[in-house]
């Protein structure tokens, strides 16, 4: 079964967040747990975290439904200790949050080297983050998110991505998440049917379809290989909508979130109705 969504506000509280999702016809969702600019924010309410479970509940939403997004100031590589110390107490933060919402995933970017360190180190410092917050928490799992390239951002590369895996003592405690945008503008070739059949067999072969535990699905504004993160909706963009149905159709993306990051919210629904409609009977 194909599960289809966005991810949605979650103003006004978490608990408002399925409500979103089931408004616009959303059978996934994600949500940003706490205010995602802001390096600290006020704990959850035993009150907000009963209100999320039972709006989950009552729109049929499961945890393998839901992908958490953490916060875009972490940085699990980051090249200074202060840095670093407050990206890891901050996710730790997060991952607690999902705890707490018997959310199983959070998604985040990998981290950036900023030029100071190089990538080889900067992809062990993300992995000992993974290891350090594992150890203080139970059950969620951290995802990392494949990026664009742009800047000094890590985790463009499929190589990259099993680096930090190779590196992480608990391998039941980490996922991976792929942004179709993201891969694409880094120089995979979703875009036509053999490109598309290779990128996945790389993917396997490299990281292994065992962690892929959601994805994002955006169209790119942006040519292929720009290294450029620039999202489109479904069909309007660089990439078109041949890869979407393609997702749709294949068994290998069954039973994850599938989630829509695309700029223009009004055609969400749309957009959900669109991606349901390709899925094989």
């Amino acid at each position: 079964m194909k599960y289809i969504g966005a991810h949605v506000s979650a103003a006004g509280g978490v608990q408002n967040a399925p409500v979103n999702a089931h408004n616009i016809g959303a059978t996934a969702f994600a949500l940003f747990t706490k205010n995602q600019r802001q390096w600290n924010s006020p704990p959850l309410s035993d009150k907000t975290i009963s209100s999320f479970k039972e709006n989950c509940s009552k729109y049929g939403y499961g945890s393998n439904q839901i992908l958490a997004h953490d916060s875009y100031l972490i940085n699990l590589g980051h090249p200074e200790a202060d840095g670093l110390k407050k990206s890891r107490e901050a996710f730790l933060d997060e991952l607690t949050r999902c705890e707490q919402l018997g959310l199983v995933t959070l998604n985040f970017h990998p981290g950036s080297h900023l030029n100071k360190m190089s990538e080889t180190d900067c992809l062990k410092t993300i992995s000992e983050s993974i290891n350090w917050v594992v150890s203080k928490t139970l059950t969620a799992v951290p995802v990392i998110e494949n990026t664009a390239g742009q800047g000094t951002n890590l985790g463009f590369q499929f190589e990259q991505i099993a680096e930090i895996i190779d590196q992480v003592d608990d391998k039941t405690r980490v996922g991976v998440c792929i942004d179709t945008c993201h891969a694409f503008s880094a120089g995979y070739d979703l875009k036509s049917e053999d490109g598309f059949r290779k990128t996945w067999q790389q993917f396997d072969s490299v990281i292994g379809f065992k962690y892929l535990k959601g994805m994002h699905l955006n169209d790119s504004k942006k040519l292929f290989s720009s290294r450029v993160d620039r999202h489109e909706s479904l069909g309007a963009g660089t990439l078109g909508i041949d890869i979407f149905r393609r997702v749709m159709e294949d068994s290998r993306f069954d039973g994850i979130p599938l989630i829509l990051e695309t700029p223009d919210d009004s055609r969400w629904s749309e957009e959900i109705v669109l991606l349901k409609s390709f899925c094989r009977q």
